[in-house]
């Protein structure tokens, strides 16, 4: 769940702070006012919120040169690049946060309008009215994937399943029962389909902003186009699965909440069948991505176990 620390204020003649102010313009009333900057916890990079004193106005920024997660071996400023673009083209189908600018400058900055809500993280959390949220995130993904249909890469899904397989570093043999079954699901006719699209790829609960009656999709650095659009599903499922199952004793909690959201985001029976039998493999991937988080070992072996029973569905379609 993310969290803000204070980290500083800025201050006029602060460069950094003397460029927001100029691509705020007339956004905001004094141009001599302080920004409070504020870190955002976990993430992939630095992330903080600015917030601009008495102007009723905070923006957010990321800077990809400044990586703290896992991934390191990229380029910040094609990547910073890359997700402003998918932005402004992504504004004119879902609720995203607005791209407002980008400075390679200032260690690969991106900017975005600030958008004040809960996440999903927290309403599921509390289950707050879960089913809704959960019926609005499966209408926001439906959106992007129909506004985006292209032609499918079903290679592009297997070798991001063995590129997170490769940065979990299992021994020989765990990596063999993977590499098993991973090729079982690729001799069978479950992942086949006709078109692809644009997925979020990174479709997880604190990616998802309510805000009202409105829910935003957040952090697009990972999307990319071609791929199935049941990712999305999968990685959303298994989130829902580990959630339940780690914080609250019982990963069956989750399965109702699961066959809801796949219902919501299904237009007919049909759908919603291939769905199901596609889903697996999409789980058992959100599952090892979670894995990447530095977990303790029982909470590892947990996952290992519930990421390789996902796999072995092919057989059960």
């Amino acid at each position: 769940m993310a969290k803000e620390r204070r980290a500083a204020t800025l201050k006029p003649g602060d460069v950094f702070r003397d460029w927001l102010v100029d691509v705020l313009g007339d956004r905001i009333r004094n141009e001599d006012c302080h920004v409070k900057v504020y870190r955002i916890f976990p993430a992939s990079h630095t992330v903080c919120r600015f917030e601009l004193e008495d102007q009723g106005t905070s923006i957010m920024a990321k800077f990809y040169a400044e990586p703290t997660g896992w991934k390191r071996d990229y380029d910040a400023a094609r990547s910073m690049n890359r997700e402003f673009d998918i932005l402004q083209k992504l504004q004119q189908i879902i609720d995203v946060p607005r791209p407002l600018a980008k400075n390679e400058s200032f260690n690969c900055v991106l900017v975005t309008e600030y958008v004040k809500g809960r996440s999903m993280f927290k309403l599921m959390k509390a289950e707050d009215g879960l089913y809704d949220r959960l019926t609005a995130v499966a209408r926001i993904q439906r959106r992007l994937h129909d506004s985006t249909i292209a032609h499918y890469r079903k290679d592009r899904e297997f070798a991001r399943f063995h590129k997170v397989l490769d940065q979990l570093k299992f021994d020989p043999s765990s990596r063999a029962r993977y590499d098993q079954m991973l090729g079982e699901w690729w001799r069978s006719s479950l992942l086949d389909r006709s078109w692809g699209c644009r997925i979020h790829s990174d479709a997880t609960p604190a990616n998802y902003i309510f805000n009202r009656d409105r829910v935003y999709a957040l952090d697009f650095e990972s999307s990319w186009k071609h791929a199935n659009p049941v990712h999305d599903l999968g990685i959303m499922s298994a989130e829902l699965k580990h959630y339940f199952a780690i914080h609250r004793g019982n990963g069956g909690r989750a399965e109702p909440y699961i066959g809801h959201f796949l219902w919501q985001y299904s237009q007919s029976q049909d759908e919603f069948r291939k769905i199901t039998q596609a889903l697996p493999f999409f789980m058992s991937l959100g599952l090892l991505r979670i894995m990447r988080l530095g977990l303790s070992p029982g909470h590892r072996s947990y996952i290992f176990r519930e990421s390789l029973a996902c796999l072995g569905a092919y057989d059960k379609a």
